[in-house]
């Protein structure tokens, strides 16, 4: 029997621009994909179009979000762009932590050590036809030259922002700071890095404890995502 052609989805009605322009100028490009789970509105828009469970699904959620960063293209958002992008970026690290390890877990809950790469387990080869689906687009689209000219317009408006708003320079720095140590998403290039032991001080116990929440609800994210 033939298969029938597929008939595209309608594009999400939303408000164009998705966010205010001070909401935009308070955005972090931060590194690879950092960010991606915090800043709203445009986690909570783009989180339910990420999918990589099978090269299906993720063929279908890279082509939704490739079509909402087209959008944002259009309406000369490059907040909407850059998340778009890290959301399909996302998609590609975290379809090879998949296939790299059943379940997704690269360190142990019980020393933080390294755990093996198995050669092989139920479900890897999807995982990696995902990644490859997800790294196509990604090629695609951080390559494009209206993204790259929204960029330097969007850095050149925040530079003078920031001069009548000296403080939200030092709160952007911080909230890199609090995501970095948040470990809210590690990157492909991290997939060797150990991790460090620390002792516990009262201080740092709270922290750890604060850090460990944080981790568990992202995961859960991911996990209802998944």
């Amino acid at each position: 029997m033939p298969k029938r052609p597929r008939t595209p989805s309608p594009p999400i009605q939303r408000p164009s621009p998705l966010a205010p322009l001070a909401t935009r100028l308070r955005y972090s490009i931060g590194r690879g994909e950092q960010g991606v789970l915090t800043f709203e509105p445009y986690k909570g828009y783009l989180l339910p179009l990420w999918r990589f469970k099978t090269p299906e699904i993720a063929e279908e959620s890279a082509r939704r979000l490739e079509r909402e960063f087209q959008r944002f293209e259009d309406e000369g958002d490059f907040v909407g762009c850059d998340m778009a992008r890290k959301f399909i970026q996302m998609g590609m690290t975290r379809s090879m932590r998949y296939a790299n390890r059943a379940g997704g877990r690269k360190y142990s809950a019980e020393d933080g050590s390294l755990l093996p790469k198995p050669s092989d387990h139920p479900g890897a080869k999807d995982k990696l036809a995902s990644a490859a689906i997800f790294r196509e687009v990604w090629e695609r689209v951080k390559s494009r030259e209206r993204y790259a000219d929204l960029r330097k317009e969007w850095e050149k408006e925040k530079k003078e922002w920031l001069k009548s708003h000296p403080k939200e320079e030092e709160e952007s720095e911080a909230e890199d700071v609090k995501r970095e140590d948040g470990d809210e998403v590690k990157e492909e290039e991290d997939e060797e890095k150990p991790a460090k032991a620390k002792k516990r001080t009262r201080s740092g116990a709270k922290k750890e404890d604060k850090l460990a929440s944080k981790r568990r609800r992202v995961k859960k994210e991911e996990d209802e995502s998944d």
